[in-house]
């Protein structure tokens, strides 16, 4: 579809969370599809996962946005999705990719939202495929867990912060899940939690630096509970990490029910959003360093610099292979 006013920032650039929304449909539509082709019982592929996701070029107003998606693996009860994003200039025919992404979805009962129905298995051109997807599964699977269990954390809020600390950027997004937010079972679609995150994560960066900002990277998104119609959630993100020229920040999303439900809040999704500032030319500009007060603070910028020096090195060794 072609991007419209609507779909970005005050500098014309599509909104990251724009993109993300696109990509997760796509996987939906597959994976749906995908798991009603047999007999069985009727379903609906929920988000569980999103692999890391870099923003390779960015997209503008008057662009169309091309989105094509495959599935690569199934397990019993998941579906791996690889989504490829283009923009066409249509004006001059120009093409370029924008994004690659790695989804997994689950397939959940139309009868029973909390039964998930079995994956029918795909046909792999060679045996490798299969085994390298398995691989993939296993360490998505490890991953999701580990980051479950450091879930406890709240941003609280600061009185009088200083610039450029954490406190001075942080933010917050409150919002009342409604039915077009959902799917047919009444939860909500992974697409419209991104576009939420993207949109906090954004403010944060901006009130950071104070210039046009795009999202650059995502880290891996984990969908760790549903999130029902009716639930009010909250969506925060804080800065972890900046170097010269990026900015990592923490986002997570807490559910509270609204309507007949007993339940306390929970943690529903969160992940590690990267950002980068630019000029008016749409130069990258340096980024401010990001002041850390408190010890969890420290600790969290030492965790993200890990994963940043992580992440270039992989970009490098990547980059040396295709050289060769």
């Amino acid at each position: 579809r072609i991007m419209r006013p609507d779909d970005a920032n005050i500098a014309g650039n599509v909104h990251g969370g724009t993109i993300l929304k696109m990509i997760e449909e796509a996987g939906a539509i597959i994976s749906t599809r995908h798991c009603n082709s047999q007999a069985g019982e009727p379903c609906v592929a929920a988000l569980a996962r999103v692999e890391r996701t870099d923003f390779l070029s960015p997209m503008c107003i008057g662009e169309v946005a091309n989105v094509s998606a495959e599935i690569t693996y199934t397990s019993r009860h998941s579906v791996e999705v690889q989504v490829n994003v283009m923009s066409e200039n249509i004006l001059t025919g120009a093409k370029k990719v924008t994004n690659k992404a790695t989804l997994w979805y689950v397939p959940l009962s139309l009868k029973n939202v909390n039964k998930v129905v079995e994956v029918p298995p795909i046909q792999y051109a060679r045996k490798e495929q299969e085994d390298e997807g398995k691989k993939r599964y296993e360490e998505q699977k490890l991953d999701r867990l580990e980051t479950k269990q450091r879930n406890g954390d709240v941003i609280l809020p600061v009185i009088n912060p200083e610039p450029h600390t954490v406190g001075y950027s942080q933010s917050s997004l409150i919002h009342l899940v409604g039915p077009s937010d959902c799917t047919l079972l009444g939860f909500v679609h992974g697409g419209v939690t991104m576009k939420l995150m993207d949109e906090v994560a954004g403010i944060v960066a901006a009130r950071h630096c104070k210039t046009n900002i795009v999202t650059a990277s995502v880290d891996a998104i984990n969908f760790h509970e549903k999130i029902k119609k009716g639930c009010v959630i909250t969506v925060s993100g804080r800065m972890t990490f900046t170097s010269n020229k990026s900015m990592e920040i923490e986002v997570f999303v807490d559910a509270d029910p609204f309507v007949d439900e007993p339940r306390e809040r929970y943690r529903a999704v969160s992940a590690f959003f990267t950002y980068v500032s630019l000029s008016k030319e749409g130069k990258p500009l340096p980024v401010p360093q990001l002041l850390t007060e408190t010890e969890d603070e420290k600790r969290r910028f030492e965790e993200g610099k890990g994963r940043y020096l992580q992440t270039k090195a992989k970009r490098q060794a990547q980059m040396q292979q295709a050289a060769q």
